[in-house]
């Protein structure tokens, strides 16, 4: 299904000769706090994954499927040990060995279940799948120190979308959007959005999205966050990585400050996006938001993290509304119009990866 008619592969489902997804990254696979004292199951890109925490608070995952018989192993319990399978009770460590089989002294050498690489960083969980010339992870997780440097109060949440990931990703580049969807929430106005400065750039792994707004009217949940005086010179600055997106929006009073200066006060949002393919036409969406409110903090945050929880509601259902339709008229083109230019250079990026990798 096209996304235009000048790039034909832009929706479509891979051929069996390539990776559906870029496989050689750290892709988000949970938020920090979601891994309690229950083993967490999950699909992430097509793999069936049991995620949970060892004694000492580390994460571990392994293939969800106990190798006796095949129960997934996140519908069985946590122990100091590792995590034990709901049927029959063997017990699995980090690592994917079987340590104890009940009733049976001795283990066999073929009693063990994939493990995969996985790191915590910033109250984000990564993973590792790779691919099989790259199946140890070739670099660090990203760093995402908004989450740890003290500056900001943050909360967020896990979505699952009945739509592609590279849906949530046009979305996400594209917030000339806002002035329609958001109306009541992020919004403002529409003309302004559409007609907003913009520069997009890329190196070949990242595209930049930098818009500007000034003396416009800022919108609800700005004004019910921050004491403005009046109109506000407004910013978007979007960054795509591969597996995530980190989004930097907020606001100045208008002519205070410069809106180039990386240090500028005003009212901040930094959101973090981590999308995460579940299947070809299903997604995670594991979603922060960071705030650094002028007074009561807690009050302001939640406020936040409330209105940001709608305006991700409404893309949902938008977003999902869009690939249903999809599905509906079939391989019909699309038209391109000047606000995709940051998502297009994205999908560039994704299906050049793909195809590198054999």
């Amino acid at each position: 299904m096209s996304a235009s008619n000048t790039d034909p592969l832009a929706y479509e489902i891979a051929p069996p000769s390539i990776p559906c997804f870029p496989m050689d990254q750290w892709y988000v696979a949970a938020l920090g706090w979601e891994l309690k004292d229950q083993p967490l199951g999950r699909t992430l890109l097509n793999r069936p994954v049991v995620l949970f925490r060892t004694a000492d608070g580390t994460v571990a995952a392994l293939e969800d499927r106990c190798c006796h018989r095949a129960l997934p192993l996140s519908n069985g319990t946590l122990e100091e040990r590792g995590v034990r399978c709901g049927y029959h009770g063997l017990l699995f460590n980090s690592e994917g060995e079987c340590l104890e089989i009940p009733g049976q002294e001795k283990i066999p050498s073929k009693a063990r279940v994939p493990a995969y690489h996985v790191h915590e960083q910033d109250q984000i969980v990564w993973i590792w799948f790779g691919s099989e010339t790259h199946p140890e992870p070739t670099c660090e997780p990203p760093v995402y120190d908004v989450h740890s440097s003290g500056k900001y109060l943050f909360d967020g949440d896990v979505y699952h979308y009945d739509a592609p990931y590279q849906l949530i990703h046009d979305n996400l580049m594209d917030l000339s959007h806002l002035g329609y969807v958001h109306l009541r929430t992020i919004g403002g106005n529409a003309s302004i959005h559409m007609n907003a400065q913009m520069k997009v750039e890329d190196n070949g792994e990242m595209v930049r999205v930098v818009r500007h707004m000034p003396d416009s009217v800022p919108p609800p949940t700005y004004n019910a966050a921050y004491p403005f005086k009046g109109n506000v010179d407004r910013w978007q600055e979007i960054e795509f990585h591969i597996s995530h997106l980190r989004i930097w929006t907020g606001a100045v009073d208008v002519n205070t400050e410069a809106l180039d200066d990386p240090d500028r006060g005003g009212f901040h949002m930094r959101g973090f996006h981590g999308v995460t393919p579940e299947t070809e036409t299903t997604s995670h969406y594991f979603w922060t938001i960071a705030t650094n409110p002028k007074s009561d903090p807690e009050t302001v945050k939640a406020k936040v993290v409330e209105q940001t929880m709608l305006t991700f509601d409404e893309d949902k259902v938008v977003i999902e509304a869009q690939y249903r339709n999809m599905c509906r008229f079939g391989a019909l083109p699309m038209i391109d119009i000047h606000v995709d230019a940051g998502a297009n250079r994205a999908r560039r990026i994704i299906e050049q990866l793909r195809r590198s990798i054999r």
